[in-house]
């Protein structure tokens, strides 16, 4: 038996949603702001597949995940069909020269593990991470849209 745990972490972001929907759609990116993820990568036969490494202290985890929904400059949604039991989505909210993501990331762990590391330790370790990573994510848009509003 597994428990399914769900976070969702918000960030307003200093840059039209069109560049932050840029940034985000191209997920061989992520692992510039998200810190766990170690790479992705988009499959050329299938677009819509990508092969996700995560790594952190120690531990290494693999899995494959398909875009289940894309609704462009507002919804990207996904789930896992191989490895790693996961899916969530990010969404997008223009609030015209400025925007904000939401991510929602649910993944499977087993029952006995729950209870073993107690749900709200670990929930508290990765919306920590998750929030951490979305801070970056600003970080990087900002300086992104800094150097395409002040070209050298």
């Amino acid at each position: 038996m597994t428990d399914w745990l769900e976070h969702s972490v918000l960030v307003e972001v200093d840059a039209p949603v069109e560049l932050v929907w840029d940034l985000w759609s191209d997920l061989e990116q992520m692992p510039r702001w998200m810190k766990w993820i170690e790479s992705v990568r988009v499959l050329e036969d299938d677009p819509e597949l990508s092969r996700w490494k995560l790594a952190s202290g120690g531990f290494e985890f693999t899995w494959l995940s398909r875009i289940t929904k894309l609704v462009e400059h507002q919804l990207i949604q996904w789930e896992a069909v191989d490895g790693l039991p996961n899916r969530g989505g990010i969404r997008f909210y223009d609030h015209k020269d400025k925007s904000a993501v939401k991510l929602t990331v649910a993944y499977s762990i087993p029952s006995f593990l729950g209870k073993l590391m107690d749900n709200l330790f670990l929930g508290r370790i990765v919306e920590g991470t998750l929030k951490a990573d979305l801070k970056r994510f600003k970080q990087y848009a900002d300086q992104v849209q800094q150097e395409r509003s002040y070209p050298e």
